[in-house]
């Protein structure tokens, strides 16, 4: 077997999330089965369509979700058997049906345990099954602006007058995809080593404020409170104007900046005492983008880019998604596939979100037809349904118990891999050194009342909980001596340096596996191990610009924003994590090891998928809509009594617009001709938007969240890190993380963004001191006496 194959895997729901998460198992391999009712699911609605004629088998978002599926028409409601035998018969069942459609259709862990004992079951639903917003009505408009994220977009300075921004595409739903999907898969190979299953209650809510990068710690640490006009900790940041386009950059440490100076030919503006280091050069954050965009102005973006890169700088061009297709990079690590659809014909997509030694990665079915495999699957049941075991009462245990992963990250996108292991419950052993420490622990988000150290930054503090710290100089002999040593006793290793660094320090995937031939390997960079740019430098912010979701990010008419932020971090991380709990799950069956190339532009690529696929299909790129949505309306973000305080209200269909117009007191704008259907509001949307905007403007937005969700209608209020360390919901959850650390005491901390029945859902440890259990795993895990570990601190090793 290879890969996934053998896992057998139910999807029921509608839409992005359960969709994405079992489109990354059935690509590996899996043996997906889709089950849509019978109307369809509703991706096949919502387009984009070819010519722009709606037609349910040519929907772009739904082709892309659904490779290598098959299909199953059922009516979930009244055909319980049929269900039922369904879900005897499958490893893992996913869905994305909120808790009132659960209900309807008797979807629920006890009565499909004593089906099928060995069953995982994710529940990804909006807000979590538990808790005061369990039963809100939601779109991605409501988890985008109910978890945090549009309040810290556009991130730029200069625009005060707008409203919260969206990110363009189902941003927050492809998260939830990936993340569920990797406690998915890490739960099955628990499952299936213990016989015992598992349910995962997933929350996209939770998630989405769970990766807002320094948002939460900025209020819980110092009392700021981050927001879309904040100032930035570092700068120059940011898209700046080119002779003929657009271009990001980022620059994060001191000696790029020299670098960045050299480039301008030493400017004498350059040396102007209001420039001198990072701190002062972010508080002139204004006067420092004239001088630099009177510059940028003179190059091409394309020389620029180039030749900033050429002295590791970061710069990356804003690409549309023409000009993304375009890319020798993406050609030469042959990123799009072409795919082949009866209906639709050949189109071509975006294709692996990581790249594998393993050739376990291929489109081997186009998505399914409605119901086309409806037939085949139930001869399949009928012929050979396996015996239900026996039920047993399971442990409360974490499903990665036992395994060890030794961990070479730093700053964002390693750590936010390697923290989501460690929340499965890996031992997650940390290489540090204080020769150069980890740019997290340096970051100035200090508690108010103490002064800053290695310990006590709250960026390090979020991202490396419920790990364990070693203090190995990777530059000394006995050092790296030491790391292959852990990394023979671990399961994975998992880093995110400079592409090549690994192989320069003799640690790279080929000499490891010589020691641990079954070796899990991630290595997490910018651009992919691979490939003519694969030494170009990409922080995370640099990648929404790389993949076009920047072009496609911004109010009507604007210029393109960036989102908010450094989104190819976490996204690139929890991919990588996905990947990894898959590897271990195939391990368990073939005993083979991996190496997982992770490509920071890749990762986030496939996730346009809905402004690609009306690129590939119509061969246009999507406007830039703000808040608004091209099915939906109204659907928009709306000012509210008090200070920036704002409301989402969104109506998937005119049955809900009916409702919200009764729910305002107004039910003749139902009759409207002007905002009667869908289409006619689109029309008038300036019209209509102008109405619920007078309507909003003198309420709270918690008395027109509440007034509306009585209805049913989705609407929620735009929440900033302030609101949602004090949110309810998120406290009923148990979401914060509030350990006792050594040095800052009690602070709050995004915690575990999912529950489960039968394993505890509690961040186990702080984030480590440095090199604080370096004496430990050397004694426990090496067998190092005490006399051997003093020599080797006395030789420089343990620094």
């Amino acid at each position: 077997m290879e890969g996934l194959e053998g896992l057998r895997v139910l999807e029921l729901g509608e839409g992005v999330s359960a969709a994405y998460a079992t489109k990354l198992m059935a690509d590996l391999g899996a043996d997906v089965i889709k089950v849509e009712e019978l109307e369809g699911d509703r991706a096949r609605r919502r387009g984009p369509f070819p010519g722009g004629a709606d037609d349910p088998e040519r929907s772009g978002i739904f082709l892309y979700l659904n490779t290598n599926k098959r299909g199953v028409a059922l009516d979930l409601r009244r055909d319980r058997a049929r269900l039922e035998r369904l879900v005897a018969s499958v490893d893992v069942l996913v869905h994305n049906f909120p808790p009132a459609a659960m209900a309807e259709r008797g979807i629920g862990y006890e009565a499909f345990r004593r089906l099928n004992p060995r069953l995982v079951l994710c529940s990804i639903t909006p807000f979590g099954l538990t808790g005061p917003y369990r039963d809100y009505a939601a779109e991605e408009l409501t988890l985008a602006h109910g978890g945090g994220w549009a309040n810290l977009s556009p991130g730029a300075l200069e625009r005060a007058d707008g409203p919260p921004l969206k990110v363009f595409g189902h941003q927050c739903d492809f998260q939830a995809g990936v993340a569920a999907a990797a406690a998915t898969l890490a739960a099955c190979r628990g499952a299936q080593r213990s016989g015992r299953g598992e349910h995962i209650d997933f929350s996209t809510h939770s998630f989405v404020a769970s990766f807002l990068e320094q948002a939460l710690v900025h209020y819980s640490y110092a009392g700021r409170v981050a927001t879309r006009f904040g100032q930035r900790l570092l700068y120059p940041w940011g898209i700046y104007a080119c002779a003929d386009g657009l271009i990001f950059l980022a620059i994060i440490e001191e000696d790029q900046w020299l670098r960045l100076v050299e480039l301008m030919g030493r400017p004498e503006w350059a040396e102007l005492e209001i420039f001198r280091n990072t701190v002062v050069r972010s508080e002139n954050w204004d006067v420092l983008k004239l001088y630099l965009e009177e510059w940028t102005r003179r190059w091409k973006v394309e020389e620029l880019y180039h030749q900033g890169q050429a002295r590791r700088i970061c710069f990356a061009p804003v690409f549309t998604l023409a000009e993304m297709s375009r890319q020798p990079h993406l050609a030469e690590r042959r990123f799009f596939v072409d795919v082949e659809h009866p209906q639709a014909g050949r189109l071509t997509q975006p294709g692996a979100p990581y790249r594998l030694s393993r050739d376990w990665w291929r489109v081997r079915r186009p998505a399914p037809a409605l119901g086309q495999h409806t037939s085949e699957v139930e001869s399949e049941i009928a012929a050979g349904l396996p015996p239900a075991p026996a039920p047993v009462e399971p442990p409360r245990a974490l499903p990665l118990q036992g395994v060890r992963v030794l961990d070479f990250t730093w700053v964002w996108a390693g750590p936010f891999c390697t923290l989501h292991l460690a929340h499965l419950g890996a031992e997650v052993i940390r290489v540090e050194s204080s020769r150069r420490l980890d740019a997290g622990r340096r970051l100035p988000i200090f508690p108010s009342d103490m002064q800053g150290g290695p310990n006590r930054s709250g960026y390090y503090n979020q991202w490396n909980q419920g790990k364990k710290c070693v203090q190995i100089n990777l530059h000394h002999p006995d050092g790296v001596a030491l790391a292959r040593d852990l990394a023979a006793r671990s399961d994975v290793v998992v880093e995110n340096f400079a592409t090549g660094v690994m192989e320069r320090l003799g640690l790279g995937y080929e000499t490891l596996r010589s020691a641990r031939p079954d070796l899990i390997m991630a290595s997490i960079s910018g651009y992919g191990q691979t490939g003519p740019q694969r030494a170009y430098m990409a922080y995370g912010p640099a990648i929404a610009p790389l993949t076009g979701l920047s072009s496609l990010t911004g109010y009507a008419g604007d210029v393109p924003r960036e989102v908010g932020i450094s989104y190819g971090d976490p996204n690139g991380g929890i991919h990588a994590a996905a990947a990894i709990c898959a590897a271990l799950l195939a391990r368990e069956r073939t005993g083979a090891g991996v190496h997982i190339d992770v490509s920071l532009w890749e990762a986030m690529a496939v996730l346009v998928a809905e402004g690609w696929m009306d690129h590939t299909m119509n061969g246009t790129q999507p406007p830039r809509m703000g808040n608004r949505d091209p099915r939906m309306a109204p659907h928009g973000c709306y000012r509210c009594a008090g200070e920036d305080a704002w409301v989402t209200i969104a109506c998937p269909d005119d049955a809900s617009w009916r409702v919200l117009c009764a729910a305002l007191g107004q039910p003749y704008l139902a009759h409207d001709a002007r905002f009667a259907t869908v289409a006619a509001r689109k029309r008038n949307e300036d019209a209509l938007d102008a109405t619920l905007s007078g309507w909003t403007a003198t309420r709270d937005r918690w008395q027109v969240t509440r007034l509306l969700q009585a209805v049913a209608v989705p609407a929620f209020p735009s929440l900033s890190p302030k609101d949602l360390v004090l949110d309810p919901h998120l406290e009923a959850r148990g979401f914060f993380a509030r350990l006792p650390h050594p040095e800052v005491g009690v602070r709050a901390h995004a915690g575990i963004p999912w529950r489960l029945t039968h394993g505890p859902s509690v961040v186990r440890a702080p984030a480590p001191l440095l090199g604080q259990h370096t004496d430990e795993v050397l004694r426990e895990l090496l067998g190092y006496s005490d006399a051997q570990i003093g020599r080797l601190r006395e030789a420089g090793a343990l620094v």
